[in-house]
């Protein structure tokens, strides 16, 4: 996964059910601590405010193999593989060096509180999705991958130079 943010999470006792493997539900906490990690922690590192008013509308997750209580951290590796208006799509693994135990897809809405109701992203949410998207690099510069609507494009092309990895 290119431009990918990576998240290291330990597997803790309490993710683990009776038959000694992560209970299928706890992978959710999985991708959610990834997400606060990505929207929220990264950010603030960075001096930047965090990326707020979000809602999951949807998660879907295929479970690859089992993961077993271990004393090495796992990977959530999460990149950004759709955007429209006032939604985008996060792509997330969930893997170690050797092995990946799960693949799993978020869909999240950009919501307004007060209105109850979703909004359009804003240009200062760009930077964050800009550095988890999915780029070629191309002999004139770089492009982003799939089908992106024009003024997503505009959103993520801005200053590209900046945050792209």
């Amino acid at each position: 996964m290119g431009g990918s943010h990576l998240f290291s999470r330990s597997v803790r006792f309490a993710d683990v059910d009776s038959l000694g493997h992560v209970n299928n539900v706890r992978f959710f906490d999985f991708l959610e601590d990834a997400r606060q990690a990505m929207f929220r922690t990264d950010r603030h590192r960075r001096g930047e405010p965090p990326f707020a008013g979000l809602v999951v509308a949807r998660h879907e997750i295929d479970y690859r193999r089992p993961l077993g209580f271990r004393h090495d951290p796992v990977v959530v590796e999460t990149r950004v593989s759709d955007i429209r208006a006032a939604r985008f799509t996060l792509d997330h693994r969930i893997r170690d060096e050797e092995q990946v135990f799960a693949q799993a897809r978020s869909v999240l809405v950009a919501y307004d509180i007060h209105a109850t109701g979703p909004r359009r992203l804003r240009k200062r949410n760009c930077p964050t999705l800009r550095r988890s998207a999915k780029f070629e690099v191309r002999s004139h510069g770089l492009r982003l991958v799939g089908v992106w609507p024009r003024s997503v494009r505009r959103c993520l092309e801005w200053d590209m130079s900046v945050g792209v990895g």
